[in-house]
């Protein structure tokens, strides 16, 4: 893939990922594709993964990935965003993030994403209330 090809699939799959269209995310993943978060060092699965993104699905419909930069490495892409979306009491919420991802033969093998783990625990918390 060229350096344009990886930015184009970033964009393909951050469509994917916003839209919440969950087969077109999951086609992005090669089966064996690893989804590691730094806010508990643990190498997700593709169907770990899923449920996630299925969960941020339903509990933020309006959600929005503010792309903040995109760029070509030499075998994917780095990208730097803002996830931006309400909280269940309406309150605005943003979480900073940057991934790094690896992608062979048009798919992803291993995404490592960084988030603020405070920006993340507000989210967490946010869901737990009664």
């Amino acid at each position: 893939m060229s350096p344009q090809d990886y930015v184009d699939f970033g964009a393909r799959y951050m469509a994917a990922v916003q839209a919440g269209d969950m087969d077109a995310v999951r086609a992005c993943y090669a089966p064996d594709a690893k989804l590691w978060h730094n806010t508990d060092g643990i190498e997700q699965t593709v169907e770990e993964n899923m449920k996630l993104l299925g969960w941020m699905v339903r509990r933020m419909p309006d959600r929005l990935y503010r792309i903040l930069r995109r760029e070509a490495l030499p075998d994917g892409f780095v990208q730097q965003h803002v996830l931006e979306a309400s909280l269940p009491d309406g309150a605005s919420w943003s979480m900073d993030a940057c991934a790094v991802v690896r992608v062979k033969d048009g798919v992803i093998t291993r995404l490592d994403e960084y988030v603020d783990s405070a920006q993340f625990k507000t989210l967490l918390d946010a869901h737990r209330r009664p």
